[in-house]
């Protein structure tokens, strides 16, 4: 598969290591020196990072759906600040994008502005979600990965792929090498939403999910060397 420029999905329980919530700064720091591989060997790489290591939907039924997913919303924003500031230190220039305006913290989205970033070596990440409450930072990911005409998505997760049941719970879970978006929600696992997956598949855009915690896994995903499990658009 040719990845000239990819979409990193970081999820926010991965970054925040054994803590399960904030920031775990080892962590941060790997995956800089693994994204700095990445772009040392000429591939782009623009970064959507979760915000669920500091908010995870309503906290209770008298709040409102809409001020929750705002909430939800900063807290990546959040995310993307830490993050981009870590690369900084590992001397990788960086560039944060919100839908919304948010003060000279980061840049309202370009397309053409995020491509010209991504063309100097330079990482972009897209923070805010979509901008708009129902929707999650999966259909985010999709949506920024189309229009930037990313090659594949490569989800990184606090677990080393897709399978047929949850392998904290059961043991004997099977892990799949490869499977299409369409098995995913037929089977109802759960690893991607309805409509991120409608998404991807109408616009053709794969993914590779893989364990964000396992040796080097965003250097291998991005050379060949995948462990994960690879999500087609079949």
């Amino acid at each position: 598969m040719e990845m000239n420029r990819v979409l990193l999905k970081l999820s926010g329980e991965a970054l925040a290591g054994d803590k399960k919530t904030g920031f775990d700064e080892a962590t941060v720091i790997e995956v800089a020196g693994q994204v700095k591989q990445i772009l040392d060997k000429g591939t782009q790489v623009s970064i959507v990072i979760g915000g669920g290591n500091f908010w995870r939907g309503r906290t209770s039924d008298n709040m409102d759906r809409v001020k929750a997913d705002q909430i939800g919303m900063l807290a990546t924003v959040m995310n993307c600040i830490y993050t981009a500031d870590m690369f900084r230190s590992k001397g990788i220039k960086s560039h944060i994008m919100t839908p919304f305006m948010c003060g000279s913290m980061t840049e309202l989205f370009s397309k053409d502005k995020a491509i010209e970033y991504l063309e100097k070596g330079e990482v972009v990440f897209f923070a805010g979600g979509t901008g708009h409450p129902y929707f999650s930072t999966d259909t985010a990911t999709v949506l920024m990965a189309i229009e930037i005409c990313a090659d594949v998505i490569l989800s990184a997760k606090a677990i080393d792929g897709v399978y047929d049941s949850d392998p904290k719970t059961n043991p004997n879970a099977k892990k799949y090498d490869q499977m299409s978006i369409s098995e995913i929600v037929d089977k109802k696992l759960g690893v991607i939403d309805l409509a991120s997956a409608v998404l991807a598949m109408e616009n053709h855009m794969p993914m590779m999910l893989f364990g964000l915690n396992e040796e080097n896994s965003i250097v291998k995903a991005a050379t060949g060397q995948f462990t994960g499990t690879l999500v087609t658009c079949d």
